[in-house]
């Protein structure tokens, strides 16, 4: 037995969550048998827990879209006994049970060893929201992005995916524009490594096709009316990288900022990224994203607490990364 993060639903109710002892038979199939250290909300966390959209595909359902831990058992040959190891991703916490437990088993194909130097807290300190921040980095630079260009915008500035892309754009030498909600937060953005904030009102309504150039790059969680707005306003030849829909899946833009102006938008995703770039995207924050940046923009919290702080993340009330601790 184990203690896990279960939800259910009856009927269409809204999902009940509960932490609760589950039986390790209980575990779907899988070639490996993970001792979960320690898991993280994201975004997706938040409305898989809440039932505000419907990420949760079957029921019963352990959430948590990644963990961090160690090997019990494995089938496959990649993989040992005592092991370290992180998953983000594939549908675990959605269609597969998640890392809000324990114990996860997994399929092998799903997982990335533990870099060196890296620990379970902090690489979910990082999560899959701050994984995904470096695949948006990657994507930028694999399109030429270079800090002489210009500045760069990341929207949704404080969230796990913004909050970790100013820290990682910054250190990489570019000059980083964050737009948020919250103005208030300007001294913790500031230190991340933001040099100018941008009020997120200026961007989330209908803009005209066509702006002011300002970035030559963007990173956007947000979607909607303020990626349309981005667009609009990159520079001549400039690169956006959208991985979030938090305003929504929607894009009422125009064909203009890509056809007068060159620009190119990149699409990023986390959820079935190959192994190859999975591993280079976690071995370069291990090298790139100092220990102390993570610490800073972390709280931890008890599996318990994460239904409250899963419905707080939704209302934009949540700064940077939430650790899970699944063994407290």
């Amino acid at each position: 037995m184990f203690t896990g993060l279960l939800l259910t639903r009856a009927d269409n109710a809204p999902p009940q969550a509960q932490v609760t002892a589950i039986d390790e038979a209980s575990l779907p199939v899988g070639d490996v048998l993970v001792q979960v250290a320690y898991s993280t909300l994201n975004y997706k966390d938040g409305l898989a827990i809440t039932g505000k959209a419907p990420v949760v595909r079957s029921y019963p359902m352990v959430p948590g879209i990644d963990f961090a831990g160690i090997v019990l058992e494995s089938s496959d040959s990649r993989y040992r006994k005592g092991d370290a190891v992180i998953l983000n991703g594939w549908g675990v916490g959605e269609s597969h049970w998640g890392g809000l437990a324990q114990k996860a088993r997994v399929k092998a194909d799903w997982l990335v060893p533990m870099p060196a130097g890296m620990t379970a807290a902090r690489a979910m300190s990082i999560g899959t929201a701050g994984y995904t921040a470096m695949l948006c980095v990657m994507a930028l630079q694999a399109h030429g992005v270079t800090p002489e260009q210009g500045p760069v915008l990341v929207t949704g500035a404080n969230g796990g995916v913004g909050s970790i892309a100013i820290a990682l754009l910054a250190r990489l030498g570019f000059e980083v524009h964050a737009a948020t909600g919250r103005m208030n937060e300007a001294e913790h953005l500031k230190a991340l490594g933001a040099k100018e904030l941008v009020d997120r009102a200026t961007l989330n309504a209908p803009g005209k096709p066509l702006q002011k150039e300002r970035w030559a790059a963007a990173v956007d969680s947000v979607g909607s009316h303020t990626l349309a707005n981005v667009c609009a306003s990159l520079k001549y030849g400039g690169v956006g990288a959208a991985c979030g829909l938090a305003q929504g899946m929607d894009l009422p833009a125009s064909v203009a900022p890509f056809i007068l102006r060159g620009v190119t938008l990149a699409g990023v995703d986390s959820v079935m990224a190959p192994y190859a770039r999975r591993a280079q995207a976690w071995e370069r924050l291990a090298r790139e994203l100092p220990a102390d940046v993570v610490e800073a923009n972390t709280e931890t919290i008890k599996l318990a607490d994460a239904p409250a702080v899963a419905a707080k993340l939704l209302q934009g009330q949540v700064r940077g990364r939430v650790l899970v601790d699944v063994n407290a």
